[in-house]
């Protein structure tokens, strides 16, 4: 009898570990675990995007009347399967029913159809073997636990009344209601007794005091914000050779397939800016961070609408970046780990299994983690609490950008500001976008490839004077309002194509225009080398190729808007988390570049349009790459972030506490100590005998402006040649820069706007932000002239001020 009864045990136990994980998975409606059980039995699954908004997910069973009903009678059976195991796994040494509780869970076992079922899912218990082993530390820890209650420690899972954790009761009552709604609390011990509760609510989360009569040798699992708290920092090496990269990026998708294309053709440019980079740090110390890179936007489970385009002339603007943004971290000499699915982000973040309501296993094993919209998203579902505590580790990948006042959740719902895409409370310079759209968020960016001087020389000796290459692979892009100024254009020029089509010319295409079909990378180059100009048709915006054409020597011509394009007047925009007004197809080019390389006409106007074309036949122009796009400018970008932005340590409030009486405040109207006027310009500066709190950028590099009314910092900023700098703002949200700018403010008080800090030179009113988050460079009002934190910038490089290398 006694053999038995172990025997039994022994049983029981092996089905519990075999057995609890595909509870986990199923019970939970695991999204992989449905993928799985779908195709085993002849169903397929599909999450598509199309048209859907931004985060929705589509999930359909596309198999017969049968299989659904076995999956249920599987989901059914395993409800019965899960009671028995709930109950066994509370069975101690002294209970008398041991073998009828083991003759009804084999019972159950028995009546499992159909044949094979068994087998597959050990297959499937065998894949997580991993959560089996932690299955099994929760059993024995709950029979301690057990123990523990028995031996006259039940007391201690009375419910504490204590003011430091006030949440407690009220977590308790919620966990006696729904804490199965998640597997995942399962997964921590938690089985239904208030004991259970307490402990998960102590040691998992952070709402109930310690328990006295646990085991607190090892650390909370959620409370350090990073695992560099116990590790030793190590110096980053710069490194040339990208086979481990291109290892990592992996196969599969044509989408991965060009972005190690572009990292084998940029190579050699790529170690020559290391070099570069490498020497003008003069061997400073550069720490190794840990860093995940999650591409959302490639996942399976957002669709992955990308992939399959690029071969049939779709976007690959995002495709550029993110390849480039590996590299740079890569060269850069990071630790670098990359996701392309949610299965394999959970298991890089250790996310336990479930519906995402519980925090990670352990503290975040990454110092930074780079993704996109699509990513945070799924983040979001699977992070759990986690994410609150952890975002300030995260850069979003934004191509268009994100402004304060839509990433504010609650100022975004209250002020009509709400969009699919913003809302998330982070730093907006946590942001980092493709180009300097807006400087409240960091400019990434991407490179285009480099020229030296004698290939230089050589496309200038060859280019033919009369060759035009439109901007447009796709033949929609060509319907519609576009024959009067390619008529035009074709009495100048011979006009070339590169759209895209399987069997037949497309129609949309004019039959003067050479079409080439959508051309590889290196084809593409050979026709830009010759090509006097690259003419785009107002879409798509903000592309890479303008910045590629000029840099092989064309110059771009490009329809310029009127009135701008924004959310309010255009369907592309619409949705988006920004204001920004675009004036041209490629603002970028138009503000940055401009003439010679690049000319911004009215395609409408046919007389300044046929201007245009004659005079770009008459101009040369040397082939020119801004230094921020080429190779070495983005490490020089990308390094600074990584070494200097840290969004995860708090910033000490400025002023300091009792700070009127050691600042030594004048009278009012005249400049306070800590700014004074710069000689021949009415901006402030940072007074150089004033104490400099820590800052990055350096207070140095501050210019304090007013703007006009109306007007936002990133306007008033660009007419002083400065640029916005939100992270100085909290240095200029005070009386003293209402008084160096001699302000004369009758009242002043702190709101929530993101338009402050802010005055009224009509009302004398002076308004101050009460909400860091809400800082804004792209705020404006016609009632208000804002105070701009301006800095100075690197020849070349607007992301960086002159002392921030």
């Amino acid at each position: 009898m006694i053999t038995g009864n172990i025997d039994g045990k022994i049983m029981v136990r092996r089905w519990l570990v075999t057995f609890k994980p595909f509870r986990i998975f199923v019970v939970g409606i695991g999204f992989f675990s449905l993928c799985f059980l779908m195709t085993s039995l002849g169903g397929q699954f599909s999450a598509k995007r199309l048209g859907d908004s931004p985060f929705t997910i589509r999930t359909e069973v596309m198999g017969g009347v049968e299989s659904r009903g076995v999956l249920r009678k599987i989901s059914d059976m395993l409800e019965v399967i899960l009671k028995r195991m709930d109950s066994l796994s509370k069975l101690d040494n002294s209970t008398t029913s041991d073998t009828r509780r083991l003759d009804e869970l084999s019972s159950a076992i028995n009546r499992f159809q159909p044949a094979g079922l068994v087998e597959r899912i050990q297959a499937i218990a065998q894949n997580v073997s991993n959560m089996a082993v932690r299955v099994e530390q929760i059993l024995q820890n709950s029979m301690a636990a057990g123990r523990a209650v028995r031996d006259g420690s039940s007391g201690q899972c009375e419910v504490p009344r204590d003011p430091h954790y006030p949440d407690c009761p009220g977590k308790v009552d919620w966990m006696r209601a729904r804490w199965t709604s998640d597997p995942c609390y399962a997964f921590y011990g938690v089985d239904g007794s208030d004991c259970s509760f307490l402990i998960y609510l102590s040691e998992v989360e952070w709402f109930c005091p310690p328990l006295a009569w646990r085991n607190h040798s090892s650390p909370p699992t959620v409370h350090t914000h990073t695992h560099q708290t116990t590790t030793t920092k190590r110096q980053a090496a710069f490194r040339t050779d990208l086979s481990s990269l291109l290892d990592q990026v992996g196969t599969g998708k044509e989408s991965l397939s060009f972005m190690k294309r572009r990292m084998r053709r940029l190579a050699s440019q790529w170690g020559t800016a290391a070099q570069r980079l490498h020497s003008k740090l003069r061997q400073r110390w550069r720490e190794q961070k840990k860093i995940l890179v999650h591409v959302g936007f490639l996942t399976e489970e957002s669709g992955d609408v990308f992939s399959p385009k690029v071969l049939k002339g779709g976007p690959l603007g995002e495709m550029v970046q993110w390849a480039d943004i590996l590299t740079a971290l890569h060269v850069l000499g990071h630790n670098l780990k990359i996701s392309m699915s949610v299965k394999e982000l959970q298991g890089f973040l250790g996310v336990p299994p479930g519906r995402g309501s519980c925090p990670l296993t352990g503290p975040l094993p990454f110092d930074l983690i780079y993704t996109d919209y699509h990513g945070m998203q799924q983040m979001k579902q699977h992070m759990g609490l986690s994410l609150k505590r952890h975002k300030c580790h995260i850069r979003v990948i934004d191509t268009f950008g994100t402004e304060p006042a839509y990433n504010h959740e609650d100022y975004a719902t209250l002020h009509g500001y709400r969009t699919n895409w913003g809302y998330w409370n982070l730093n907006s310079r946590q942001y980092m976008t493709m180009f300097p759209h807006t400087p409240d968020n960091s400019f990434m960016g991407f490179v285009s490839e480099e020229l030296n001087e004698t290939e230089k020389r050589s496309i200038m000796q060859n280019k033919v004077n009369n060759m035009a290459v439109v901007y447009g692979k796709e033949a929609s892009m060509w319907k519609q309002g576009k024959e009067g100024f390619l008529q035009i254009l074709h009495r100048y020029m011979e006009v070339h194509g590169t759209v895209y089509y399987e069997t037949q010319r497309p129609p949309e295409v004019p039959a003067y225009v050479k079409n080439h079909g959508l051309l590889p990378q290196h084809e593409l180059q050979t026709l830009l080398r010759k090509a006097k100009l690259f003419i785009g048709f107002g879409f798509p915006y903000e592309g890479p190729a303008p910045l590629e054409a000029i840099a092989n020597g064309c110059i771009y011509l490009q329809p310029k808007f009127h009135p701008p394009h924004s959310s309010l007047n255009h369907e592309f925009f619409r949705g988006k988390p920004t204001s920004r007004e675009v004036s041209s197809q490629h603002p970028y080019a138009e503000q940055y570049i401009g003439r010679p390389h690049v000319m911004t006409v009215d395609y409408n106007n046919s007389q300044e349009f046929d201007a245009a074309i004659r005079e770009i036949m008459s101009t040369k122009v040397e082939p020119y790459l801004p230094y921020e796009y080429t190779c070495e400018g983005m490490l020089e970008r990308v390094h600074a972030y990584i070494q200097h932005q840290d969004f995860c340590a708090p910033e000490a409030p400025f002023p300091p506490a009792n700070s009127s009486s050691k600042l030594g405040i004048s009278s009012l109207g005249s400049p306070g100590p800590q700014f004074v006027l710069l000689p021949n310009s009415s901006a402030l500066t940072w007074a150089p005998d004033a104490s400099a709190p820590s800052a990055w950028p350096p207070l140095r590099s501050l210019r304090l402006l007013a703007s006009q009314e109306g007007q936002s910092c990133v306007e008033a900023c660009q007419r002083a040649n400065l640029v916005c700098e939100p992270a100085l703002f909290r240095f200029v949200n005070n009386k003293e820069a209402l008084r160096g700018l001699e302000v004369q403010c009758e009242v002043v008080e702190a709101e929530v706007n993101h338009v402050y800090p802010a005055f009224s030179v009509l009302r004398r009113e002076c308004s101050l932000q009460k909400d860091p988050l809400l800082y804004s460079c792209a705020g404006h009002s016609p009632k208000y002239h804002r105070l701009c934190p301006c800095r100075d910038y690197r020849r070349g490089q607007v992301a960086l001020c002159r002392d921030c290398l």
